[in-house]
C-alpha cells in the first residue's frame, strides 16, 4: 500500500492550503482512480427503497418496548414528535444532498459548515450508528431462526458469520444488484405489515389501547400515561424506531442518477411511506389484544395476531415476513456504513486503506472490516438491545450535527446554489436540532451504560483525531475539494 501513504496528504487541515494540498495533480487523480465507487447505479425507486429498508425491520419489534416506558399515550406522542423530528431532518437533508451529492453524507455537510472537527464528530457519530445497528440486527435475525426453527439452528454465531458472510458477498457483487435486492425483501416486507394490519383490525378494540397499569406515584399519570410525563420523554428512543436509518439515503448520492432530483424525491417517499407503515402498525399491534400485551414481546405483531388462541396461518406468516423485515435493514445498514466509512477514509480521517475499491467498484475493505466489527460484536455479547441503544446514541448526536450544519449554511453562505431548498427554511432544520438533542438526553432515561460505552467509543475516534489524522487530511476529497472552495471564496470577499 505503498502509494496510499504521502501523495495526496495535506500537512496541515484541509482547507488551510490550496485544494489540491499541495501534491501533483496526478498523483491525485491516481488517488481518487483507486477510490471511485460505480455512478449511476440507483435511480429514485431504489434510494426510496434503500430508505425503508433501513427501517422496516422496527415495525416488527422493538418499539413496542416504548409501550412499557411511556403506556400508549406517551409512545403515541413521543412517535409524533420524533416523526417531526425525522421530517424535519429529511426535508434538511435533501437541500444538503443536492448541494454536495457524494457519499460522505452528513460528515460531508457537517465539514463545510463547521470544519474538520465537525465533519469528523458528524461522521463518527454515523459510524457508530451503522455499524451496532447490523450487529444488533443480526442477533435478531437469529433469534427468529431459531424461534420458526429453521433448518435446527440456534441463535449462535454460526447464524451471525453466515449472515455477515452472504450479505456482505452480495454487496461486493455491487452496488446495482445489492440495492434490487434489497428492494425485493424491502417489498416483502411492507407487503407483510399491510396484510397484518388487515388481519390485526378485525379485532381491534379502542378501550384496549390504555390497559397498562398506572403507575400512581409518576408525576402526570394517568390510563393514557400510566408512567406520567416522563414517561413521554423515556419514550422518545422508541419511537425512532418507526423511523431510524432513513436519514441514510444521502450516503448514495455519489452512484445514485441525477443525484440533484432523486435524492429530493427518494427521501421524501421513504419518509412518507414509514409514517403510514408507523401509524398501522402501532394502532394495530396495540388495538388487537392490548398495549399490555405486546409491551414486552421480542415479536409483537405475532403476539397481536395469536393472542390465548396459539399460532394461526397469518401469525406464522407475519413471522416469516419479520424475518424478512429484518434482513432487508440488515443489509442496507450494512450498505450505509461502508459508504461512511469509505468518505472517511478516502478524505483521510481515517486509514486511508479502507476506501481502496474493487473491479466492481465496491470499498471490499469498508464492508469486510465493519462486518468483522459487526460480528465479533453480536458473537461476543448476544445483547441485541445494548447495541442497538448504542446506535441510537451516536444517530441522535448526528441528527443534531446535520440540523446544525443546515442551520449555519443557511445563515452563512445564503448565496450557495440549492438545486432544493428546505420547506421552511432554518425554522425546519432548528426544530429537528431541538428535538435531536431532546432525544439524545432521552437515550440516558433508556440505558445509561449504553449511552456511556457510546461516548468512550467517540473519546477514542476524537483522541485518533486530534493526535493523528487531522493533519493528514487529503485535501483532494470531494469533501475536502468542497470545504476548502467555500474558506477560498471566503478569503476573496475579505480581500
Amino acid at each position: 500500500m505503498a502509494d496510499d501513504i504521502a501523495p495526496v496528504t495535506a500537512k496541515t487541515p484541509a482547507g488551510s492550503g490550496s485544494p489540491g494540498g499541495g501534491s501533483p495533480g496526478g498523483a491525485d487523480a491516481e488517488y481518487l482512480r483507486r477510490r471511485t465507487l460505480r455512478r449511476g447505479s440507483a435511480g429514485w425507486l431504489l434510494l426510496t427503497g434503500l430508505g425503508v429498508a433501513y427501517v422496516v425491520s422496527g415495525d416488527f419489534s422493538g418499539w413496542n418496548v416504548g409501550l412499557d416506558k411511556g403506556g400508549f399515550g406517551g409512545l403515541a406522542i413521543a412517535t409524533v414528535l420524533m416523526g417531526v423530528m425525522y421530517a424535519c431532518l429529511v426535508f434538511s437533508l435533501a437541500e444538503l444532498s443536492t448541494i454536495l451529492p457524494t457519499a460522505g453524507g452528513g460528515y460531508g455537510f457537517a465539514r463545510r459548515a463547521l470544519g474538520p472537527w465537525g465533519g469528523f464528530l458528524t461522521g463518527t457519530a454515523i459510524l457508530i450508528e451503522y455499524i451496532l445497528a447490523p450487529a444488533a440486527i443480526v442477533i435478531f435475525i437469529g433469534d427468529y431462526v431459531e424461534s420458526l426453527g429453521l433448518f435446527g439452528l440456534t441463535s449462535s454465531w454460526p447464524v451471525y458469520l453466515g449472515c455477515f458472510v452472504v450479505f456482505i458477498g452480495v454487496h461486493l457483487w455491487g452496488v446495482g444488484e445489492a440495492l434490487r435486492f434489497s428492494l425485493v425483501v424491502t417489498a416483502i416486507a411492507v407487503a407483510a405489515l399491510l396484510i397484518f394490519a388487515v388481519g390485526a383490525f378485525t379485532e381491534f378494540d379502542a378501550s384496549s389501547l390504555d390497559d397498562i397499569a398506572v403507575d400512581t406515584s409518576a408525576f402526570g399519570a394517568s390510563s393514557w400515561l400510566p408512567f406520567g410525563v416522563l414517561g413521554i420523554w423515556a419514550a422518545f428512543p422508541f419511537g425512532m424506531w418507526f423511523f431510524l436509518g432513513v436519514e441514510g439515503v444521502p450516503l448514495a448520492a455519489e452512484e445514485a442518477k441525477d443525484p440533484v432530483r432523486s435524492m429530493p424525491k427518494a427521501l421524501a417517499i421513504s419518509m412518507g411511506v414509514l409514517t403510514l407503515l408507523a401509524l398501522i402498525t402501532f394502532f394495530a399491534a396495540t388495538g388487537a389484544q392490548g398495549a399490555d400485551a405486546v409491551r414486552s414481546a421480542g415479536n409483537p405483531l405475532v403476539v397481536a395476531l395469536e393472542g390465548d388462541g396459539g399460532p394461526t396461518a397469518l401469525s406464522r406468516f407475519v413471522n416469516y415476513a419479520g424475518l424478512a423485515g429484518l434482513v432487508a435493514s440488515f443489509f442496507s445498514l450494512i450498505y450505509a456504513g461502508s459508504r461512511q466509512l469509505f468518505a472517511l477514509s478516502r478524505a483521510g480521517y481515517l486509514p486511508r486503506f479502507l476506501s481502496l475499491t474493487s473491479k466492481r467498484k465496491a470499498p471490499y475493505l469498508g464492508l469486510v472490516i465493519p462486518g468483522a466489527i459487526g460480528f465479533a460484536l453480536a458473537a461476543a455479547t448476544g445483547n441485541g438491545a445494548r447495541m442497538l441503544n448504542i446506535a441510537v446514541f451516536g444517530a441522535t448526536i448526528s441528527y443534531a450535527l446535520m440540523a446544525l450544519s443546515h442551520i449555519v449554511l443557511r445563515r452563512r453562505e445564503p448565496g450557495l446554489e440549492r438545486p432544493y431548498r428546505t420547506p421552511g427554511g432554518v425554522l425546519t432544520s432548528s426544530v429537528a436540532f431541538v428535538l435531536a438533542l431532546s432525544a439524545l438526553v432521552a437515550t440516558f432515561l433508556v440505558d445509561k451504560d449504553a449511552a456511556f460505552i457510546a461516548l468512550g467509543v467517540y473519546a477514542v475516534a476524537l483522541a485518533y483525531f486530534a493526535v493523528y489524522s487531522r493533519r493528514r487530511l487529503v485535501a483532494s476529497a470531494p469533501e475536502e475539494e468542497f470545504a476548502a472552495l467555500a474558506e477560498a471564496e471566503a478569503e476573496l470577499t475579505r480581500d
